[in-house]
Formats: structure tokens, C-alpha cells, sequence
């Protein structure tokens, strides 16, 4: 991993991309056009960071990660490695947003490894999505999402089963398959 004033040839910033003083953005990694990656932000290897993306600062994202365009990733939110966060899906990090509150705390979120966020899908602070879990395109997720588990709707439930591939492999959403 290289920092931003040290960046290493095989890290591609698009030049209209802003790379600010002090993140770390790791070899192999694309920032594209319009994206932005705050100072204390670190950025994995082999990311791609889409069109108008927004890393915060503090942010930490793994290895391997795809962040499609128009992605916005506050302060509390961590990414692990091998995400996939579809186009224009949300992450808060605020319960009590107002404009003006001297007492506002970063509430934390966690995306686990391998785990999938559709397009459009709203993830509110707070939560833990478990490894390989994929969320459906437009979802509000407001709770946990265990592992390789599928989510969908508004406020997201369980819809059944994935597997490491993302493919459905049970429809009953009490009782989770084997992953092995």
C-alpha cells in the first residue's frame, strides 16, 4: 500500500480523480473519473473505485473491492475484502442526523468479506453484514445480515440462501444450508 504522496506506478487515479494527502491506496487499484479518497482513508489492492465516488476520511477498504459510481463511504463505515457495492447505494453513519449537534457520535458499520450491496440499496449505521450475504438492488437494510444470507426489500428480510458464487441456494430462509 502507497500513500498519496508516494504513489506507486501500478495505482491508475484518473486526473480528475482527488487522492488527498495521507490515504493509502494499495497496488493495482483504479480511481476513477470525479472520485475522491480522503487523507487517513486506506483503499486495499486491486480495488476499483467508480465515477463520483466518496471515500471519507478514517474509511478502511480492503482488498479486491468494486465500488460502482456514485457510492458515498462515511466515517464508521469498514469494508472488508472482495466486497461488491453496486451504483448509487447508501451508507449512513448518523441515527440522529441534524444539520447542527454538538453531541454527534460516528455509529459504525461493518460490510464482511465476499458480501454483495445492489444497486440503490440503502444500508442504515449501525449493522454488520456477514460474509458473502447479498443484499437485493433497492433494499433498506436496518439489521444484521448473517452470513451468506439474502436480503430484500423495504425494511430488507430474509429471502433465502447464497453461496459463496452468489448463486440462491435455498428459498428457506430459517434454515441455512451448509457453507463449506
Amino acid at each position: 500500500m502507497t500513500d498519496s504522496n508516494d504513489r506507486s506506478a501500478s495505482v491508475f487515479v484518473h486526473p480528475t480523480a482527488d487522492v488527498e494527502d495521507g490515504a493509502k491506496v494499495g497496488d493495482g487499484t483504479k480511481v476513477w473519473h470525479l472520485a475522491h479518497i480522503r487523507s487517513s482513508a486506506q483503499v486495499g489492492a486491486g480495488c476499483v473505485i467508480g465515477r463520483n465516488v466518496y471515500v471519507d476520511a478514517g474509511v478502511t477498504v480492503g482488498d479486491l473491492v468494486k465500488i460502482q459510481n456514485n457510492v458515498s463511504v462515511y466515517q464508521g463505515v469498514t469494508i472488508e475484502d472482495e466486497v461488491f457495492v453496486g451504483p448509487c447505494a447508501v451508507f449512513t453513519n448518523d441515527f440522529r442526523p441534524r444539520a447542527q449537534n454538538p453531541d454527534w457520535t460516528i455509529t459504525p458499520t461493518l460490510i464482511r468479506r465476499g458480501a454483495s450491496i445492489g444497486a440503490n440499496a440503502t444500508l442504515v449505521c449501525g449493522i454488520e453484514v456477514g460474509e458473502y450475504a447479498m443484499i437485493a438492488a433497492g433494499s433498506v437494510v436496518t439489521r444484521d445480515v448473517k452470513p451468506y444470507q439474502l436480503v430484500a426489500g423495504n425494511p430488507a428480510r430474509p429471502k433465502g440462501w447464497v453461496d459463496a458464487k452468489g448463486e440462491v441456494v435455498s428459498r428457506d430462509v430459517d434454515n441455512p444450508p451448509h457453507q463449506g
